[in-house]
């Protein structure tokens, strides 16, 4: 299978990329980055994630497009010169990826977009499923527009996937940074520590994303979360446990607010978001318990 996989240099997409390439597929990684690494797998093309340029060969005859592009929402405050490239980052890309599908002569079968539960945005204590409406916040607003930018490849013909990924556990992403301050046994619950927390570890990511490519039925949103909800306070516990610290010290939600401004928000508000779709077409999670999850993330070298 040939697999075109955008933005796919950082964390996620070079996971997946190293699963698929073990198992002898063609991966082909489209780069603001890197420019070239030979021929060896997997094969890097330069793009510039707007215009359909040199790599728009590389979608016609491919199997499968995955998408990672975006900006990282979480590496600063979202000034509005900040949303402008959030929202830029994901909607061009996706959009000239669509565009040079219309333009293959030989599509690929599918386009697994890559998303996120921020789509739910603020809902307490409410269980969300794939079928639930957005929020009404920024990011909510982001995700929209962002898988709306990937729907009109399914007037191609094409399948298209929404991935709605949690907090990621893995060795790298967001996981070292909230685990500092235990490391320095400072550690603790955010906010109330109550707010629900949309986790998944590495493992089940890549494993999800595959079988969105490999599974016919895989379509349109798809909730990539474990199946055992936690709450941030619990986070903080297993994070505690794993290291060996304290998790007690709560950080309080108004200096949360008073560092983060308006990027707070995932951090201080909950999400009980369940994977409906995953466990109705039968997927058996690798990982599905938090604590040794955490362990696993971040002990393993």
């Amino acid at each position: 299978m040939k697999v075109v996989v955008a933005g796919g240099s950082g964390f996620l997409g070079s996971a997946l990329s190293r699963s698929l390439v073990a198992d002898g597929h063609n991966v082909i990684i489209l780069s603001r980055s890197v420019t070239s690494r030979g021929p060896a797998q997997p094969r890097y093309v330069a793009w510039n994630g707007r215009t359909l340029d040199d790599w728009t060969a590389e979608i016609d005859g491919s199997d499968a497009v995955v998408n990672f592009s975006g900006e990282s929402v979480a590496s600063t405050r979202w000034t509005e010169q900040r949303k402008h490239v959030l929202r830029a980052s994901r909607i061009e890309p996706t959009a000239a990826l669509v565009a040079a599908m219309r333009a293959a002569e030989h599509r690929p079968e599918v386009l697994v977009n890559i998303s996120g539960v921020g789509y739910y945005g603020d809902r307490g204590e409410q269980p969300v499923t794939e079928e639930s409406p957005p929020g009404a916040d920024f990011l909510a607003h982001l995700v929209v527009d962002w898988e709306a930018a990937a729907h009109p490849a399914t007037d191609l013909g094409i399948r298209v996937v929404l991935p709605r990924l949690g907090l990621v556990l893995g060795r790298e992403g967001a996981l070292p940074l909230l685990a500092m301050p235990f490391r320095f046994w400072v550690g603790g619950p955010i906010g109330s520590g109550r707010q629900w927390v949309p986790w998944v570890h590495l493992d089940d990511v890549v494993s999800l994303l595959r079988f969105a490519l490999e599974c016919t039925d895989a379509a349109g949103p798809m909730n990539i979360v474990a199946p055992e909800p936690a709450r941030n306070a619990q986070l903080a516990a297993a994070i505690g446990r794993a290291l060996g610290r304290p998790s007690w010290i709560k950080v309080p939600s108004v200096a949360v607010r008073l560092l983060l401004g308006e990027r707070a928000l995932p951090a201080l508000t909950g999400q009980l978001v369940i994977p409906s779709v995953a466990e109705r077409l039968g997927y058996a999670f690798q990982r599905p318990s938090l604590l040794p999850s955490v362990r696993d993330a971040l002990l393993t070298s």
